[in-house]
């Protein structure tokens, strides 16, 4: 079992457990890093299998793979984020 403190109270009256504000920042911040990241990847993928096999379209086509991937990931986390926000009720 992992000793890692527990960063969400138990649910109660007060309705589903709260994240520690430090992990939802968290959660924001995977978005910068998640695009530019995905389409590097895809870019640098085409990259290789275009000096590696002779092609001239590899590189476009992985950049395209990575952007459609990095959006699709930010699109998830940010429905995941106003999912878990709205859920919430005010104090």
């Amino acid at each position: 079992m992992s000793s890692e403190p527990n960063n969400s109270t138990p649910p109660g009256k007060d309705g589903p457990p709260r994240q520690n504000p430090l992990v939802q920042a968290e959660k924001l911040m995977q978005i910068a890093f998640v695009l530019p990241c995905a389409m590097l990847i895809g870019w640098g993928v085409g990259w290789f299998i275009d000096h590696h096999f002779g092609t001239h379209w590899a590189t476009v086509a992985g950049l395209i793979f990575g952007i459609v991937a990095g959006m699709v990931s930010v699109i998830r986390t940010a429905i995941s984020t106003m999912n878990s926000i709205s859920t919430r009720k005010p104090r």
